[in-house]
């Protein structure tokens, strides 16, 4: 890992959000928002539908704009950053966007190698032979690098999206709604798959989700986001414990855990 290790006992954040507003036009949609994400964790970012929760992960990859405030990922001011600083953190974070976002026109390899070729220059054999450990990775034989997009269901979409994100061999992984369309099997095969991988890889993972089981499952930490702030940040007891009106209704409600247990006892 590249940077200065804080002591023993102190937690690293390797992302740094500092009074964060971001608005379309009259509507404001993040109101000088705070977050920290902490070196090897998987962060559970969660909000009602539309509370903006993928507006900041994309304001934090720079493909939003903002109106004020300060991002800081591995260090570095990615505000203020020139083109080359700021490239140079794009090769150490990895994107997997809601659907995948694969190139429709390229096959699994191609799209496996696009980041690659855009970053490194690697031979051939090499760009052929990442590919294969790359589907290995992620639970894919090697024979998917053929196939094209419309090929693939949409759990191997999600899968070669994943290894395609892991493709540089990053430090910080962003997961826009990793599960969603999936069925409930192939959504905790693939939430046991980025666990496996964070502790394996020693990833930090940024998961955007509305998805309870993986919040259950996987996440250290939980940070919920309302009315444009984050307004609870913690591990899954911290969020059952809140008395805030919408945690109580989503952590609570007719599809958490909390409630089908009861219904069974």
């Amino acid at each position: 890992m590249n940077g200065i290790r804080p002591p023993a006992g102190m937690k690293e954040a390797v992302i740094k959000v500092r009074d964060i507003t971001v608005g379309f036009k009259d509507k404001l949609v993040l109101d000088h928002l705070d977050l920290d994400v902490y070196r090897g964790e998987i962060l559970g970012f969660v909000g009602g539908s539309g509370a903006g929760k993928s507006v900041l992960m994309r304001t934090i990859l720079g493909l939003l704009p903002r109106r004020e405030g300060s991002i800081e990922v591995l260090g570095t001011d990615m505000v203020n950053a020139d083109d080359e600083t700021r490239r140079a953190v794009e090769r150490r974070w990895g994107i997997l966007f809601q659907n995948g976002a694969l190139f429709s026109s390229l096959t699994v390899r191609e799209n496996l190698q696009f980041p690659v070729r855009e970053y490194l220059d690697l031979p051939e054999r090499l760009m052929d032979e990442l590919v294969v450990a790359k589907l290995e990775m992620v639970g894919l034989k090697p024979e998917a690098r053929h196939k094209y997009p419309s090929e693939l269901s949409g759990g191997m979409t999600k899968r070669v999206a994943l290894a395609r994100a892991l493709s540089l061999d990053p430090e910080i992984v962003f997961l826009d709604e990793p599960t969603s369309g999936l069925d409930p099997i192939g959504a905790g095969a693939f939430d046991e798959l980025v666990a496996t991988l964070q502790r394996t890889l020693g990833l930090t993972v940024y998961m955007v989700t509305h998805d309870l089981d993986s919040l259950h499952t996987v996440c250290d930490r939980i940070a919920v986001l309302i009315d444009g702030k984050v307004v609870a940040q913690g591990d899954m007891n911290t969020m059952l414990a809140s008395q805030i009106p919408w945690m109580r209704e989503y952590f609570h409600g007719k599809r958490s855990r909390v409630y089908q247990q009861r219904a069974m006892s």
